[in-house]
């Protein structure tokens, strides 16, 4: 495996800079935001697309510091029911599969997206209940109207040019939120579709990681290391659905933290010998979204437990 970070976390930095920065902390690829919610910073398709000689320099600047492009992330809502919104989300995802095929990248990280309950609505809805019976008819409208037939098309067009991985991640707020919801749109739409294995999201929900790794086993594309602190008082209290802003941190039923900060090393060591133990062998790329640290202190510190816990070697063969 290999030590990744998604880079917008230095999206006030060059890319030039921000590779500078990640090599000396034993980083060895880079997950790059090409629209959607990571944004342009390192990375914009449409002028790396139309212009050759800044799409060289692009390619070369990985090639300076010994770092590979490991996935392009282009997380977005390509089915919100706000027209405008949708086609939006959806020229980054096609942007970003064009300048995955042109660079030589198999993976590309995104959302399955969110549509409204019903044709008409201008908001999404996520319905997580089964009654009352409405509810059940908003999942029906959503699956079978508007998630399945997009993801059919957008699959093609993924597999058109050259990308086999189209990494979802698992994200309460989108239709595809939890394991059992991922490989139900993957068994729609065939196995262009997998995992981008976030725990941060999985453990608050109740999920077990160890348990979620094996049930989803090849189907796991790709993986973000980051962390979720579950507040026992605040939970016993309010339970884990919360809706206080991030920065409430004091009053949240949970927050998410830097590696080895929501849980210790021996969580992070199991977690990736069961990512092994399924055949998972490409990055873990840090997403840091810790508000308790700065992102320096936060990505410095995450490196030096995955440094300890990743195995980086083949497995023995004699």
């Amino acid at each position: 495996m290999k030590l990744c970070v998604l880079a917008n976390l230095y999206g006030n930095l060059s890319l030039e800079e921000t590779l500078k920065k990640l090599k000396p902390m034993g980083v060895e690829a880079v997950e790059i935001g090409a629209g959607g919610f990571p944004g342009k910073a390192h990375c914009d398709p449409e002028v790396l697309l139309a212009d050759e000689k800044k799409f060289n320099e692009w390619l070369d600047t990985f090639k300076r510091y010994d770092i590979e492009l490991a996935a392009l992330s282009c997380h977005g809502n390509p089915v919100h029911p706000d027209k405008k919104i949708a086609e939006s989300f959806d020229r980054d995802y096609r942007n970003t599969v064009l300048l995955a095929e042109k660079a030589g990248v198999d993976t590309v990280v995104t959302f399955s997206g969110c549509p409204g309950g019903a044709p008409g609505d201008k908001m999404p809805n996520w319905a997580t209940c089964a009654w009352p019976e409405e509810y059940l008819a908003v999942l029906d409208y959503q699956w079978n109207d508007v998630l399945i037939p997009y993801w059919e098309k957008a699959t093609k067009f993924a597999l058109e040019h050259g990308v086999s991985r189209i990494a979802l991640e698992l994200h309460p707020g989108f239709c595809v939120y939890n394991p059992e919801k991922l490989m139900k749109l993957r068994e729609a739409v065939g196995p262009v579709i997998g995992a981008n294995f976030d725990p941060s999201h999985l453990v608050w929900q109740g999920i077990d990681p160890v348990s979620a790794i094996r049930y989803l086993g090849d189907s796991i594309y790709h993986v973000h290391a980051k962390d979720t602190k579950v507040d026992k008082l605040n939970t016993e209290r309010t339970g884990v659905l919360d809706t206080k802003h991030y920065s409430d941190e004091i009053n949240r039923s949970w927050v998410f933290r830097t590696v080895g900060f929501g849980h210790g090393e021996e969580y992070w060591r199991d977690l990736i010998s069961a990512l092994r133990l399924v055949g998972y062998d490409r990055v873990l790329s840090i997403e840091h979204e810790d508000s308790l640290m700065s992102k320096n202190e936060g990505l410095v510190k995450a490196c030096d437990v995955l440094n300890r816990s990743i195995t980086f070697e083949d497995k023995m063969t004699d």
